[in-house]
């Protein structure tokens, strides 16, 4: 008979080789389906393609944990013996070692038929498309089973392998996608009076929008304006009559990004106006900042023990898991991957982890759902 970390170990090698994007993770919830009615589970689908598991105690509170289950469209180059079999599709962001470890806390939970509060496992479709752990919400499940608080964790390249690494408060940034399109008018360069610039006005945009981060935000608070992508015009002689650039902003702050969004909306206007040009201009937030609670900090702090890192810093990365953190107080850690052998970043061709630590990830869930106290 497998050992419990034998069985992770299998679960993370097999579930890496079908990796799919948010939404159609269909072989991917058929797998976990098995693997839970193996332990005896009866697992309840949310949404299309996630489940759900309630262990009733009689608790009149339960506690959930949660694990994302889709991948991304990357072709992996790790040439690992367990490699995807879906061409051009990776876990290369680790949910197929988030996904392994919460089922070895299902299967660690049958030890015992009695805890401090119930338990409810989820298995979330759609981290990467920033639509998911939302989805989840809707279905209703937080006033369903008298959910209270939540846990969540991170393979992480920048910690130490096998450690631990959280912070109460900021862990993680608010993200938004910037889209930008710029509607001037064409001209030939030798008259370009008579046309309105997109490349230049778009230019002064960019150089206006830095300038936001640098005087318009106090340097106590963080924040990242990146833009990434900028297509104009159509040849050298000719004004452009279009252009699009594209970026991202992130912030540890709710406040902070609506400040940053307004001052680029005020940017666009004063060059509408002083140019007669029209700026189609979107910049939704998808995620809100993760932000963990400080009192369910400390017990996952002093449970995780000697394995803990305390981290000095929030990293400007985001995840979903922050939605469910504004229903209910939550804490959400990082599992540490880093080796001289396994250092590729997250959402990399190449990144790699050495599935056995896993279990440190189980163990810390397994304390957490034993010796949590809630203070109610």
């Amino acid at each position: 008979m497998e050992t419990l970390e034998e069985s992770v170990c299998r679960w993370r090698k097999e579930l890496h080789q079908i990796p799919e994007i948010g939404f159609h993770e269909k072989k991917t919830v058929r797998y976990l389906e098995h693997e839970l009615k193996e332990m005896g589970y009866h697992p309840e689908y949310i949404l299309e393609t996630g489940l759900c598991i309630f262990l009733d105690y009689g608790k009149n509170a339960s506690i959930a944990f949660r694990s994302d289950i889709d991948g991304l469209k990357i072709k992996e180059e790790t040439h690992c013996a367990f490699a995807s079999h879906h061409d051009g599709y990776m876990h290369a962001c680790g949910h197929d070692g988030h996904m392994a470890a919460l089922l070895g806390l299902a299967k660690k939970l049958k030890e015992n038929n009695d805890y401090p509060y119930n338990i409810v496992l989820i298995f979330q479709p759609g981290e990467e498309v920033c639509d998911g752990a939302k989805k989840v919400i809707e279905t209703g499940i937080f006033e369903k089973y008298c959910i209270k608080a939540i846990f969540g964790m991170h393979m992480f390249p920048d910690v130490e392998e096998g450690m631990i690494a959280c912070r109460k408060g900021p862990l993680m940034a608010e993200s938004g996608e910037l889209d930008v399109t710029v509607h001037g008018k064409s001209a030939h360069a030798g008259k370009y009076h008579e046309g309105i610039d997109s490349i230049v006005i778009a230019s002064q945009l960019i150089s206006n929008y830095q300038s936001i981060i640098s005087r318009m935000v106090s340097p106590m608070e963080p924040a990242v304006l990146n833009i990434g992508y900028i297509q104009g015009g159509t040849v050298r002689n000719i004004v452009g009559s279009q252009t699009v650039f594209n970026g991202t902003v992130r912030t540890y702050s709710e406040a902070v990004f609506d400040r940053i969004v307004k001052a680029m909306e005020g940017f666009n206007n004063g060059c509408e106006e002083a140019y007669g040009c029209k700026i189609d201009f979107m910049c939704h937030p998808f995620n809100p900042p993760v932000l963990n609670d400080a009192y369910l900090y400390n017990q996952v702090k002093t449970l995780a023990g000697n394995d803990y890192i305390e981290l000095e810093e929030p990293v400007m990365l985001a995840e979903d898991f922050s939605h469910y953190q504004k229903v209910v107080p939550g804490v959400f850690f990082y599992l540490g991957t880093r080796t001289h052998e396994f250092n590729s970043g997250l959402h990399t061709a190449s990144f790699q982890f050495n599935e056995k630590i896993l279990i440190k990830a189980v163990d810390l869930y397994y304390k957490i759902a034993t010796f949590l106290d809630l203070g109610e």
